[in-house]
């Protein structure tokens, strides 16, 4: 879902603003499919859990850190589609939600999204690709902040 919610339905939803080139549209695409068709290959073929795995305090916590991550990131991504009226122009600063705490609310929301995703499923491939987003959605978020 998370997947096809960033790569398909968002940019969808999207009402103005600047164009996506095609080319970084397609790369986006291609790399969401294949961070999903790993991440499943992963907890399919790989990963192993005991009985009462769902029970664990740490399956909990993932759990509920992605849930918390998931709504945060939806409903600031429904913040920034708004920010503007039809036809208008201009930088204007996101408020409400999560917004009144970081000025990325929405990179937050991802990063918490896919840390709780790695600690629901401790694997090294959730972890690993936790990181990387922290990485590159961190400098983004730095970058939307100055």
């Amino acid at each position: 879902f998370l997947v096809h919610c960033r790569a398909l339905i968002f940019p969808l939803l999207i009402r103005e603003g600047k164009p996506t080139p095609f080319f970084t549209f397609v790369l986006a695409l291609l790399f969401c499919i294949y961070n999903g068709y790993l991440q499943g290959r992963s907890l399919i073929n790989y990963a192993k859990y005991p009985s009462g795995w769902l029970e664990d305090p740490r399956f909990i916590t993932g759990f509920i850190g992605w849930l918390t991550g998931m709504a945060i990131n939806i409903h600031s991504d429904h913040i920034l589609r708004n920010l503007r009226k039809p036809g208008e122009t201009g930088y204007k600063i996101p408020r409400g939600g999560m917004f009144e705490y970081v000025s990325g609310a929405n990179f937050f929301g991802e990063i918490l999204e896919w840390f709780g995703f790695a600690l629901a499923c401790c694997t090294i491939e959730s972890l690993a690709f936790a990181l990387c987003t922290l990485f590159i959605l961190g400098s983004r978020a730095k970058q939307h902040h100055q």
